[in-house]
């Protein structure tokens, strides 16, 4: 019989709620949308028929309702890989362990993660307000490397990066994860472009940004935006996908994410209607939610 787990692996408050996001096991939907933002939760929930569940704990804010005939819960990371493993983690514990005997469930639930998320492009023919999914995820952070993640990969494509960057000398070793392909099924459309995303471990230095800090890599975006793999290129850079695809991908979930494209970093501009962007991509979310066979 399996062991238990100890009150330190698995923490929950006093009230039964797991220890970060503060959520009983009932209190969320098998489909769940992430938000970094925690004030774009709202922006989210308030186009649902009916909202059942608002907690919150730090920048943890989670909204369970119905959208149409769906339940469906969001919930916002904050920023970062980091966020990730605390909300993927605690979420899947929510659905796959018995909080009352401490132990994993025999049989696992599968959650669909929808990523709604911002993010700048680095190639110049995809342009400010447009909408990019991730087929695959480049991980700069180094999250997955504290977990047995070999057989989440793309090895190939991992390889062909790493061998082009050349990169290990400034301690870069990306990780490479898809999306899942069943669920972008129900995402696509005409609206819709794809591309690699480079989850980045910050938004400065580490997105080749200077204020007042030179970075260490100078021609940074601009080799990335060079790289190309059997039609595969890398499109715009953000900071949470890699994490997501990869946890999902470990724990037995599907995930994919969708970006609102507010910056182009190859021409320096910035959207001049981001909320409207957002707002047109959460309300296209929604919509192809409800017409999928999601439940």
């Amino acid at each position: 019989m399996k062991a238990s787990l100890s009150s330190s692996e698995l923490i929950l408050n006093a009230d039964g709620s797991i220890y970060h996001l503060n959520l009983l096991p009932e209190d969320i939907a098998d489909i769940i949308i992430t938000v970094g933002d925690p004030e774009r939760v709202s922006e989210v929930s308030k186009h649902f028929d009916s909202i059942e569940i608002k907690k919150g704990k730090r920048e943890f804010i989670t909204h369970t309702g119905m959208y149409v005939n769906k339940r469906i819960t969001v919930i916002s990371t904050g920023i970062g890989t980091d966020n990730i493993d605390i909300v993927f983690n605690e979420l899947d514990a929510l659905v796959n362990i018995d909080f009352a005997s401490r132990k994993v469930k025999k049989e696992k639930k599968q959650l669909s993660f929808i990523r709604i998320g911002t993010s700048g492009s680095i190639q110049t023919d995809i342009p400010v307000d447009s909408f990019l999914m991730s087929s695959s995820a480049i991980g700069f952070d180094n999250l997955l490397h504290f977990y047995e993640h070999g057989h989440v990969k793309n090895h190939e494509l991992e390889s062909a990066l790493t061998s082009y960057l050349y990169w290990a000398d400034h301690n870069i070793h990306p990780y490479v994860v898809d999306f899942d392909e069943s669920l972008a099924k129900i995402f696509e459309s005409n609206r819709i472009r794809y591309g690699a995303t480079v989850t980045n471990s910050g938004f400065y230095g580490p997105q080749g940004r200077t204020l007042r800090l030179a970075p260490s890599i100078q021609d940074f975006n601009d080799k990335l935006a060079r790289f190309s793999h059997q039609n595969t290129r890398i499109t715009n850079l953000e900071m949470e996908t890699a994490g997501i695809y990869g946890l999902a991908k470990l724990l037995g979930h599907r995930a994919i994410s969708l970006n609102a494209i507010l910056a182009n970093r190859a021409t320096g501009e910035f959207s001049e209607q981001g909320h409207k962007t957002v707002e047109e991509l959460i309300k296209y979310t929604l919509n192809a939610i409800a017409n999928s066979d999601l439940i």
